[in-house]
């Protein structure tokens, strides 16, 4: 539970990143030293569990590696896949803290194993030219069959069904705090339409 306390007062007082008006979420990085206790405490326990990794994606201006990246949503994510953008780095696993206790992500079965990229069948969306760090934009993860009715009515109203054809729900984590989900990177997942006003979660990549 401190700890807990001890991230949320963390992002209060880290500086933002980026406001993505598009997606409805503000993002901050997890800069090192603005609490060297906690930056002990989360390194030490992610070696605990992981052995041996690194830090991906995201660094400082000066080069220093974030240890994560806050997002507080006010709406839910689209699909996608957070598989980096060096297609020569060996990926690892991502790990995901709720720091809110209402909400849910969806994790497909589907793999992805290109770099990080939004899935849509928007044609003006896939038509998108992403800038370095950007996602790239796909509708290759379609496959045969509907989407499970009910499942899209409980969860994932946000997005077309017929987006989701042929994927096949893995795992459905329903968010609590005090938690710590860590899965692959090539995992295909979204957020659920389930969100309280807004929902606040941190992500942290990894790499071998």
């Amino acid at each position: 539970e401190k700890e807990i306390k001890m991230m949320q007062k963390l992002y209060e007082s880290l500086p933002e990143t980026t406001f993505n008006k598009k997606q409805n979420v503000r993002k901050k990085a997890w800069l090192q030293n603005y609490n060297k206790e906690l930056d002990v405490i989360y390194f030490k326990k992610l070696k605990d569990v992981l052995g041996d990794y690194k830090m991906d994606t995201l660094k400082s201006g000066t080069g220093e590696d974030y240890y994560g990246l806050f997002h507080e949503s006010f709406s839910p994510l689209p699909l996608h896949v957070d598989s980096g953008f060096d297609e020569k780095t060996i990926i690892y696993k991502q790990v995901i803290t709720p720091l809110s206790p209402f909400g849910d992500t969806i994790f497909f079965t589907k793999r992805w194993y290109g770099k990080s990229t939004t899935f849509t069948i928007d044609k003006d969306e896939l038509k998108f030219k992403p800038k370095p760090g950007q996602n790239e934009r796909s509708c290759e993860h379609l496959g045969e069959g509907n989407f499970d009715k009910e499942i899209h009515n409980k969860y994932l109203n946000h997005i077309d069904i017929n987006s989701l054809k042929g994927l096949k729900v893995e795992m459905i984590y329903n968010w609590k705090i005090g938690d710590t989900l860590i899965v692959d990177r090539t995992h295909i997942h979204c957020a659920s339409s389930r969100i309280n006003q807004k929902k606040l979660g941190l992500t942290t990549f990894t790499k071998k």
